[in-house]
């Protein structure tokens, strides 16, 4: 194999926030892989990157795509796969492709960018060395399985962080509350973005007032290891 493949991180939100190296690979790729090329387009476009190719890759059609990857890669091309937003693989899809690339001994590279999660722990102010991330929490049962674990002190005292929607969110700090207790929270609403949020507040606030509280986009939440009286 002659060819290579690069995880490159983007912007989260504002397209400001990429970097110089990741700019240049992708205008060096002969093909970019793209979980939505809709999104990935208005990124290249305002960059003036113009590939080859752009093409589809998710996880509904990874697949189908690895034919024409290991082709490509034979030729001597050069390939790079973004993610929606932030970094491939953290939460979002690019596993497939570094397994691919190492069943096949093919040449990767990542090309570290911004991240959510590390953008909301350092806005939280909880602290960023004793966390852990759970990516988007289960529903249902699943879920308040996890917060229990959380209240029977499996992860210590480690801060909490992960994804959530508008339409999850209200369920989601109610069980937090009721099987595990109130604690400082943190949620970042539309990161990096013109109507960019910071919450900080309790778990017990967040569920008496929630519905004041208009939410729109992913949310990335952090929640202290700290107990805090109600």
């Amino acid at each position: 194999m002659s060819g290579k493949i690069c995880l490159v991180g983007t912007p989260i939100g504002n397209l400001e926030d990429i970097t110089y190296r990741a700019i240049r690979v992708l205008k060096e790729s002969n093909i970019i892989l793209s979980e939505d090329t809709r999104r990935s387009l208005k990124l290249l476009r305002e960059y003036s990157i113009h590939p080859e190719e752009l093409i589809s890759y998710n996880s509904h059609n990874y697949l189908s795509r690895e034919k024409k990857i290991i082709s490509s890669i034979k030729q001597n091309k050069q390939i790079s796969f973004v993610s929606d937003a932030g970094m491939p693989v953290i939460s979002d899809p690019g596993l497939s492709l570094v397994n691919l690339a190492n069943e096949n001994d093919i040449e990767f590279d990542v090309i570290p960018g911004p991240s959510a999660v590390t953008t909301a722990v350092a806005a939280s102010g909880f602290g960023g060395s004793n966390f852990i991330f759970f990516g988007f929490l289960p529903r249902g049962k699943k879920r308040r399985r996890i917060f229990k674990k959380i209240s029977e002190g499996l992860y210590e005292s480690k801060n909490i962080v992960f994804f959530d929607s508008p339409y999850r969110i209200k369920e989601c700090v109610e069980d937090f509350y009721e099987i595990v207790g109130n604690r400082e929270i943190f949620i970042g609403k539309e990161l990096t973005k013109l109507h960019q949020k910071y919450i900080f507040t309790t778990v017990k606030n967040l569920c008496d007032n929630i519905d004041d509280i208009e939410f729109i986009g992913e949310l990335t939440i952090v929640i202290s290891g700290r107990e805090k009286d109600d």
